[in-house]
């Protein structure tokens, strides 16, 4: 049994026990035993080899060695796989086609092997290739592929190529081909200037979608990340708006006058869930975005915000203080009667469900501490990930085993910073950005 093979074994199983499925200690496989060690659910990253590409022509060449580089970015971030660097390299790849060397791969111990091509044609188009090889096994995993773009659209090729690759290595969706919605931020902390921003994944082709006159919060991508619902104060209260992201035009959601706040759209896209302030009292609303029709959720004597649907439209979570502390509660879509969740020592605040359904993120708030969490969507096997001064605001990687939040440390002279760390609470790490960086909304992967 190849290693590969093996090795998506022990990855699908370690996303299996954390997911709330006891994992198998020992698989009986087609051709014999397999024995899977899974240790405090930290597992040996996979070794693999990305030679450069092969460049088609000088014009190609610096592209090429772009491409491969940023696949390698994108796998090793993982915390799942380890590059045999170019240096520790046998033999290269010179020629595309031509069959590989596998004893030189095996030397240096790459279990995986990654051979790409770049072609650069007229009028700025490119097109990339890639083969991914099991290097013990001495064969081809799956066929290659091939991408096709313009010059400027080499980032998303090579994310493409990572996105393959890691789903084929591991039987999960990738995620590097996707954008990110934030809150940038300058300023001191006590006179924070902020404006809406975008991104990809990594932090790369940054660019900004608001000024910083009026105060933004919140923002949230559609289903299908073509626009995004955000909270702005530019009338001297909380509104809730919904902007085109290709033309940045711009409506509210509400024409009340009341404060709204709070976002999220529903899976299909068509309405949207936010918290309005009436008479004193904070509640969830439905929202039709064709219409206009509102259709009150709640009606408890109590704060109710930060609604976010299950993907599948059917219930709504969110946080209400009707216990006498925030906690987590599940409703049908239409309103009706909500069961609590969280039963944990502190408090819990911002709820979103996974885009697979079988998980609950949040932040809790206990002993002068932030965290972030997730739990199965009755409230069970609840896991704090991460714990500092300020965690807040976790947003889904469209695979549903990432995720980003919004962190800040202690003072005046702190700003929040965007982080990203996986549902097993290992690979925490931070996501680079200009200035500091708050509210974060993952998009789905890119079409």
């Amino acid at each position: 049994m190849s290693p590969l093979f093996v090795f998506r074994l022990i990855v699908l199983a370690v996303l299996s026990a954390l997911a709330g499925t006891a994992a198998q200690a020992q698989t009986q496989a087609a051709n014999g035993p397999l024995r899977i060690e899974i240790t405090e659910g930290v597992i040996e990253p996979m070794t693999f080899a990305v030679p450069d590409f092969v460049a088609d022509s000088a014009s190609a060449k610096q592209l090429a060695t772009d491409i491969a580089q940023l696949v390698v970015a994108d796998l090793v971030g993982t915390g799942l796989f380890r590059e045999i660097p170019p240096a520790a390299q046998i033999s290269g790849i010179s020629n595309f086609d031509a069959p590989v060397q596998f004893s030189d791969w095996k030397a240096v111990n790459a279990q995986a092997l990654i051979t790409g091509a770049v072609s650069a044609g007229l009028g700025g188009r490119l097109e990339v290739k890639f083969r991914l090889f099991d290097v013990f096994a001495q064969s081809q995993l799956g066929k290659g592929l091939r991408f096709s773009g313009t010059r400027k659209d080499w980032r998303r090729m090579a994310h493409k190529v990572a996105d393959a690759v890691y789903k084929r290595l591991t039987g999960e969706q990738g995620y590097f081909d996707s954008r990110v919605v934030f809150v940038s931020e300058t300023g001191p902390k006590n006179a924070r200037r902020k404006r809406l921003a975008i991104m990809d994944y990594d932090g790369a082709n940054l660019r900004y979608l608001t000024d910083d006159r009026a105060l933004v919060l919140a923002p949230r991508f559609s289903p299908d990340g073509r626009s995004i619902l955000y909270t702005s104060y530019e009338t001297g209260m909380p509104r809730v708006y919904l902007m085109n992201l290709r033309s940045l035009r711009r409506r509210a959601v509400d024409d009340l006058p009341e404060m709204s706040f709070a976002p999220r759209f529903s899976p299909d896209g068509k309405s949207v869930l936010l918290s309005l302030s009436r008479a004193g009292n904070v509640d969830i609303y439905r929202i039709d975005l064709a219409t206009g029709r509102r259709t009150r959720l709640t009606s408890a004597p109590s704060i109710e915000t930060a609604p976010s649907f299950s993907p599948d439209g059917r219930q709504i979570v969110f946080e209400s203080d009707r216990s006498g502390s925030q906690q987590l509660y599940i409703m049908p879509a239409n309103g009706g009667e909500a069961r609590r969740i969280s039963f944990g020592a502190g408090r819990y605040a911002t709820p979103v469900w996974s885009p697979r359904g079988d998980m609950i993120a949040f932040t809790m708030m206990n002993k002068g501490r932030f965290h972030i969490g997730v739990m199965r969507t009755d409230g069970s096997e609840e896991r704090l990930l991460t714990s500092s001064f300020l965690d807040e605001g976790p947003t889904w990687a469209p695979n549903g085993r990432v995720l980003m939040f919004f962190r800040e440390g202690r003072g005046a002279s702190a700003a929040p910073t965007i982080w990203s760390v996986d549902i097993s609470g290992r690979n925490l790490k931070k996501v680079p950005t200009p200035a500091a960086a708050s509210d974060p909304s993952w998009s789905r992967v890119l079409r």
